[in-house]
């Protein structure tokens, strides 16, 4: 089979599309015939050898995974031969066969395509447990989206909004954020605003008559998330998704305490291993609320053997909507 090889780390043009043998399903495992994948960040923190965990080389990068189920292994009882799946491994995803363990295999609904599962992936489960576990969003509630024009940032907006979030999609780039998020019910915040540190605040207070944020949910990292602490509503909660702006903020104690403010982190992947009862239910509520239309975002496709101009358009923020690798 065709699948995308990392034998060392290093940019993605060291890397290439390779034919390697196919693979062997094992105990508990579920080998699926991949039709779509998608292109994430942190894919090209992988391959890199940037990211917190690595595989073991060789290995195919990519997490997020749809296809058809060809075989299982022993010990599977609720996949079967032929079951139309969305997974979510730790590596594999760039590759005409991929292995997940039964609890990874997400059901499609009959009416969704591959691409559009595979789009609602990482960024979209990331989102969803962002909003609603580790801030505790509620109807109402004010929430800023930093990077909102990223992939997770997209599905925040769309999500917080059709949740009935009085929704701030903050961007660098007003003009691509107002672009993809067409159609869905926000206001603006202009990251690339003289002196970030006190216009992120003006932005935010004038938007909701003084109250700030309730909900933060911070994709970048570096002065935007210290630009948004000062932007939180009394009791609100920030949440750190990612540092994409490239420096690890540090939170002063004191800022916390005089506004009551809870500030907490995210590690999906946790979620996936450790609950993965609660996944299945976030991939449930996620697929009606694309029934409903409330979460469509933008999709590009390019086929496998062009991964590395994929990985180019995430590394410079070239990319407009979401990348989805395809296997025909």
């Amino acid at each position: 089979m065709l699948a995308v090889q990392v034998r060392k780390p290093g940019p993605p043009a060291t890397h290439e599309l390779e034919e390697v043998p196919g693979l062997a399903v094992g105990p508990g495992q579920v080998l699926i015939d991949v039709k779509a994948a998608t292109v994430n960040y942190p894919d090209l923190l992988v391959i890199t050898g940037r990211y917190q965990s690595l595989p073991p080389l060789p290995f195919s990068p990519g997490t997020d995974a749809a296809g058809i189920v060809r075989a299982v292994g022993a010990g599977v009882n609720r996949v079967r031969v032929g079951d139309r799946v969305l997974i979510h491994v730790d590596a594999g995803a760039y590759a005409m066969e991929a292995l997940a363990r039964e609890d990874q295999c997400l059901p499609l609904p009959n009416d969704m395509g591959f691409v559009d599962a595979v789009a609602l992936g990482l960024a979209a489960q990331t989102a969803w447990f962002a909003l609603l576990e580790r801030g505790r969003f509620e109807a109402g509630d004010v929430v800023l989206v930093n990077g909102a024009s990223g992939a997770v940032g997209q599905a925040a907006v769309q999500i917080a909004s059709a949740l009935g979030g009085i929704v701030l999609a903050a961007a660098s780039s007003l003009a691509k954020a107002q672009d993809l998020l067409q159609g869905t019910p926000c206001s603006f915040v202009d990251l690339s605003a003289p002196d970030l540190r006190n216009s992120l605040r003006e932005q935010v207070m004038a938007a909701t008559d003084g109250r700030g944020a309730d909900v933060v949910i911070d994709t970048l990292g570096g002065d935007v998330f210290d630009a948004s602490l000062r932007a939180v509503a009394w009791c609100g909660r920030i949440v750190t998704v990612g540092f994409a702006a490239g420096r690890i903020p540090e939170i002063k104690a004191g800022h916390l305490l005089v506004k009551n403010i809870s500030a907490s982190g995210l590690q999906w992947t946790d979620y996936r291993d450790r609950q993965s009862q609660r996944v299945a239910r976030a991939h449930d509520a996620l697929a009606m609320l694309w029934k409903r239309g409330a979460l469509r975002p933008r999709v590009k496709t390019l086929p496998l053997r062009d991964f590395v101009e994929a990985l180019r358009l995430i590394e410079t923020r070239a990319a407009s909507g979401r990348l989805v690798l395809t296997m025909e």
